[in-house]
């Protein structure tokens, strides 16, 4: 049995729990508690979150694009190369650590994503960047959490309120698409979205991206105007 390794722990701002780096042989690992939030043998789901997004929004030139939550990359990887080499893609992490992982432990998982032109690392709350000003984004993606039911930190739980995503709408422009990551489903988040304005449409994925594994749930709300 290949044995499981502590590489490192992160304390989540305004949280309980640590977030535990762990690796196992070739895999890696975040835990919260017993909850393991992301694994990277399990990348379909989070890649998803970026095509689906994508092929909503659809022709933009060269759009702007909100990523919250680095995680492990998937979604990074997989807007970089959906949305074109002509988008500039900002992704917000509360955590440091996560960015100090990224560039460390993790780094061949991130295959120098970090590192592109396109690409801007800010490492604050996602909220922030969405409050920033109006009409700011093409396309908001968020894998903050483990849905719209915040577990790793009670204030991500802010997002996902009437207010939280009347905030996501405005920081979008015309035709803008918002794209939310869950480990399940929830009627009442559709329900949520379109009062707040969206066309919404809750989308069942794969955790894998060979079809197999846990069934995801991705959002696409497109904004209504």
């Amino acid at each position: 049995m290949i044995p499981r390794e502590l590489l490192a722990t992160a304390d989540v701002p305004g949280g309980g729990d640590p977030l535990r780096l762990i690796r196992r042989g070739a895999e890696f690992s975040i835990m919260l508690g017993a909850n393991e939030l992301m694994n990277s043998r399990l990348s379909g789901s989070e890649e998803a979150l970026a095509t689906l997004a994508q092929a909503r929004l659809g022709g933009v030139a060269k759009p702007r694009v909100l990523i919250g939550g680095l995680g492990m990359g998937f979604t990074l990887r997989a807007a970089l190369t959906a949305f074109g080499p002509q988008a500039a893609i900002s992704v917000a992490e509360l955590v440091p650590e996560i960015v100090d992982w990224a560039r460390g432990p993790m780094a061949h998982l991130h295959q120098g994503t970090l590192d592109s032109a396109q690409v801007q690392v800010c490492v604050t709350d996602v909220g922030a960047l969405i409050r920033k000003g109006p009409a700011q984004y093409d396309a908001i993606l968020l894998d903050v959490d483990n849905g719209p039911d915040g577990l790793s930190r009670e204030g991500n739980d802010a997002l996902y309120t009437l207010a939280g995503l009347a905030e996501a709408r405005a920081a979008l422009r015309p035709g803008g698409v918002l794209a939310v990551w869950s480990s399940g489903p929830d009627p009442r988040f559709t329900s949520r979205l379109r009062k707040a304005g969206f066309d919404a449409s809750e989308e069942t994925v794969r955790a894998t991206k060979s079809g197999r594994g846990a069934r995801h749930t991705v959002w696409i709300a497109v904004r209504r105007d």
